[in-house]
């Protein structure tokens, strides 16, 4: 199946739970910030990943410095970054065995994509979540009974 694929992405946004929100910032006008704030309104876990906030917390969860640090299982990793900073970051992810890679608008990295797809990893690139789920009809993620 193509990659940004309709059906594909709506596959990954209906199943995805934990998602690791590379390039996360506390400062609430940064795109950043606001996706992950709608992600958590729609459901999902976002944990979010900066070196410079580590230990901090953004919107309720604390920051890891990097994926490797993160001690949830995470179902995809959504990254802010620079194409130019995404290769460890994709790497890290492979490692990781975090089965999907999500690149926002703008971020696109041809080469890790293969090297992701080619170890089994989901990649999305030059898409943002927030716009996908109401395009797609998404609905609001289940919250598991306790």
């Amino acid at each position: 199946m193509s990659r940004n694929n309709p059906e594909q992405l709506r596959r990954i946004l209906e199943t995805v739970r934990t998602i690791a929100l590379v390039g996360a910032s506390d400062k609430s006008n940064r795109p950043s910030h606001e996706v992950m704030a709608y992600l958590q309104g729609r459901g999902y876990r976002v944990i979010p990943v900066n070196p410079r906030l580590a230990g901090k917390t953004v919107l309720g969860e604390t920051v890891y410095p990097d994926l490797a640090s993160v001690t949830t299982p995470v179902d995809m990793a959504d990254l802010f970054l620079a194409p130019d900073r995404t290769d460890p970051v994709i790497d890290a992810a492979i490692k990781q065995e975090i089965p999907v890679v999500w690149m926002q608008i703008g971020v696109l990295n041809e080469e890790g994509a293969l090297r992701a797809e080619n170890a089994g990893v989901i990649v999305v690139m030059d898409k943002c979540p927030k716009q996908e789920i109401p395009r797609l009809g998404v609905p609001p993620v289940a919250q598991p009974a306790t």
